[in-house]
């Protein structure tokens, strides 16, 4: 007899999300930091399911926290390198989506290109879950605004990007800034300003707004929050000096950068980070300003929040 099909709920971008449920996902994030903190971690959420995490790119805190987050909440994740199925030998990712979505509850993937993951939800029984992708990062994103309602008491900041805009971390962060009413400024290279279609999306999504700016200074005068990215990332290997040529020196986050910052500002780098490229070792390193691990902590909080929101019935 042919199974039932169904849409599940999918968590590709927060583009699909309303500012509500995207502000329920930063306040959870929040809560499960404070049990486990509190001593309780295994909460049971998961109990007997299991989760496919695939990965086609290298990963350290996505893998991680991830993995332990479904553990914590009763589950078992299963990894999959991407070479260990028969997608490296060609088999359609409709297939693949097709079976492994009738032995597992969700589906996370890192992958190298976001169109896997639109085929992998397009066919999938149960939710898919983007762990990174090259156009957007929405995990990561919900642990920043988690991050920033922790040292900050609200989301609604005003934060300034510097470096590319339109690196995948940029893309979400601006989304859920704007469904979250923050102001995001990016200062970048005219060349890798964001898209004019992306920018008219984002006046649609939410009170919040984003900024485009060439001058670094201009954009962390006024900010609660400096963050910047990688200006290489994974798979831009090609275009290196090319880019490094782009951003170095002017597009540093440096002390001489920083002395143009509100006081109090908070500094944020989703890692890993490049010393000596986009961010020096004494602003990463900075005791007062940098809550980069933190914020890689919260990774694990956020895991869960969306494991919660799409499998725990939360």
């Amino acid at each position: 007899m042919p199974m039932v099909r169904f849409v599940p709920r999918h968590f590709l971008t927060l583009l699909d999300y309303k500012p509500e449920d995207v502000r329920k996902l930063v306040n959870l994030t929040l809560e499960y930091k404070a049990k486990r903190r509190a001593g309780t971690r295994l909460t049971g959420e998961l109990k007997g399911k299991t989760v496919a995490l695939i990965f086609e790119k290298p990963s350290t805190r996505t893998r991680a926290s991830m993995a332990v987050a479904i553990y914590e909440m009763g589950g078992l994740p299963i990894t999959y390198n991407w070479t260990e199925l028969q997608l490296a030998r060609g088999e359609p990712i409709k297939d693949t989506a097709r079976v492994l979505s009738r032995y597992h509850d969700a589906i996370a993937a890192r992958v190298k290109r976001h169109e896997t993951l639109e085929e992998l939800a397009r066919f999938s029984l149960v939710p898919v879950i983007n762990m990174l992708s090259d156009m957007f990062h929405p995990l990561q994103a919900v642990a920043d605004y988690a991050t920033i309602l922790e040292y900050k008491g609200r989301v609604d900041v005003t934060i300034a990007f510097i470096g590319d805009g339109r690196d995948n971390v940029f893309n979400s962060l601006a989304v859920a800034g704007v469904k979250l009413g923050a102001t995001v400024i990016v200062a970048t290279p005219p060349r890798y300003a964001p898209s004019e279609e992306f920018l008219e999306k984002l006046r649609r999504a939410g009170p919040g707004k984003v900024v485009v700016t060439e001058d670094p200074e201009e954009a962390v005068s006024e900010a609660d929050v400096v963050y910047t990215d990688v200006f290489v990332s994974m798979g831009q290997e090609a275009e290196r000096e090319e880019r490094l040529a782009a951003f170095l020196p002017r597009y540093q986050v440096n002390s001489r950068l920083l002395a143009r910052a509100k006081e109090g500002y908070i500094f944020m780098h989703c890692l890993p980070a490049f010393r000596g490229e986009e961010v020096t070792e004494e602003v990463l390193e900075d005791p007062y300003h940098s809550v980069v691990f933190d914020q890689a902590e919260n990774r694990l909080h956020a895991s869960k929040a969306v494991l919660a929101f799409l499998l725990g019935g939360v």
